[in-house]
């Protein structure tokens, strides 16, 4: 690990831990001082930005017209500060570390971090940060264990195993690289390996701190619970995937107690994070963001929103202005007996790509996943998919609950799916020993039919 990042690091927890007891006025005026820095520094070397808001450089936050992926990838080189970064070298560095499986810890030209988003709602995504800004992307990282109190031992490192994607150009990769040292033994592992080199690799690493995404938790809390994974994780974190209930209580009886659901992106890094009493509290003064309706009007507490607006308060690099997101998210106020004044993120309910629109009895249905939850959570041991073809459904069962049959699970679904107004179609149920994953190892869901461009 680049010893002057984490000293970085390491002063940056430092400062950052003596925010938890700011009440919500001194939030919100961090919130202002930072979103002026912010704003001066991008307005004076982004010349994307500096058009997009022409008119409106001293006008409040919501006042800015949103950007999307598209729009900051298609204007990408005006929109970065650093006159020298061009996307199309920043692209051929990530396919050097794709095509030569290279080291993800190592920095384009010694200087910048730099990583791409799957692509798999829409058009792929470049990010990149300098020294500093990557410092503060690992360190809201590690504010997970913070905020989640994972007891440490004295004079002993923290070992982490993280079970999440390998590929060089993931940030998930990318931070575990970088995090590796003497000071956080970390042990990477790769989804998408067969689950008894996972377990073996675990049991002899044996962490302190299990970090992955809930598809490839839940079938380790399977394994736990069978006696093949003999593991003691002080905090099992779960990242980059929705956390279903049923999930949760899988892998609470298997580790006892249960998992800290983190709310992070490529994108922003680290957005929020569980306490102690398992209250999901936003990073407020690293990020701002404003659930907002279709239209893009803000959405009042406790009312979910339809896509999410994020302000990043330490980009520079590539600034992050109300940058569109199409997490569907609640937030709920503040109050927590941790004492944290940080606002609460209630709920996250996934992506709108992730909402089905199937023909129905009145002209077409929008499916929730939480209609496919309903009926699948309880079937499957390790964890369910519902793909759309153009012929239908299929829904892919990562081993069957015992009492349950393929017959019973497409009664099942195409009677949740009339209920949510779906006209009947071709569903077909597959058991399955493992769910299909993205090309960055996710396993989500539901995916949806993309249309032909």
């Amino acid at each position: 690990m680049d010893v002057r990042i984490l000293s970085q690091v390491l002063y940056l927890r430092a400062t950052w831990r003596q925010r938890d007891g700011w009440d919500a006025a001194r939030i919100a005026a961090h919130q202002e001082q930072a979103l002026h820095r912010l704003r001066a520094a991008t307005y004076a070397g982004s010349e994307f930005y500096r058009r997009r808001h022409a008119g409106l450089h001293d006008a409040p936050l919501t006042e800015l017209p949103p950007v999307t992926k598209a729009e900051l990838m298609e204007n990408f080189d005006e929109a970065v500060t650093t006159p020298d970064l061009r996307l199309a070298d920043l692209e051929a560095h990530l396919r050097f570390l794709t095509q030569s499986g290279g080291d993800p810890a190592r920095p384009f030209r010694g200087r910048w971090r730099v990583a791409a988003t799957a692509g798999t709602s829409g058009r792929r995504g470049i990010f990149v940060w300098n020294r500093s800004e990557w410092a503060s992307v690992l360190a809201s990282y590690a504010r997970v264990n913070d905020w989640a109190a994972v007891a440490t031992v004295p004079g002993k490192p923290v070992k982490m195993a993280l079970v999440s994607s390998r590929v060089p150009t993931h940030q998930s990769a990318i931070v575990g690289a970088s995090l590796a040292s003497r000071f956080v033994p970390t042990l990477r592992l790769d989804v998408t390996a067969p689950i008894d080199e996972t377990v073996s690799a675990l049991n002899a690493f044996q962490p302190r701190v299990l970090v992955g995404y809930a598809s490839a938790l839940r079938p380790l809390a399977a394994e736990q619970r069978e006696g093949r994974l003999h593991i003691a994780p002080a905090g099992v974190m779960s990242a980059s995937e929705v956390l279903t209930a049923q999930a949760a209580a899988e892998m609470q009886d298997a580790w006892g107690s249960a998992p800290f659901d983190i709310y992070a992106a490529t994108e922003t890094a680290g957005i929020a994070s569980p306490c102690v009493y398992r209250n999901r509290h936003v990073y407020e003064d690293l990020v701002i963001v404003e659930p907002v309706d279709r239209g893009g009007s803000p959405v009042p507490p406790g009312t979910t929103g339809a896509k999410l607006l994020v302000t990043v308060l330490f980009s520079r690099t590539l600034p992050l202005i109300r940058y569109e997101m199409s997490d569907t998210v609640r937030l709920d106020g503040r109050g927590c007996p941790c004492g944290r004044s940080f606002s609460l993120l209630e709920d996250i309910e996934g992506r709108m790509e992730d909402v089905l629109q199937l023909p129905g009895r009145k002209g077409s249905a929008s499916i929730h996943p939480n209609v496919f939850h309903a009926a699948l959570d309880d079937v499957a041991t390790s964890g369910w998919q519902v793909i759309q073809d153009p012929s239908g459904l299929r829904v892919l069962v990562a081993g069957i609950t015992p009492g349950h049959t393929t017959a019973g699970i497409r009664a099942a679904v195409a009677a949740a799916l009339a209920g949510a107004g779906a006209s009947p179609l071709p569903i077909d149920v597959q058991v399955v020993d493992r769910l299909e994953r993205t090309a960055l190892g996710k396993a989500p869901f539901v995916r949806a039919l993309r249309p032909r461009a």
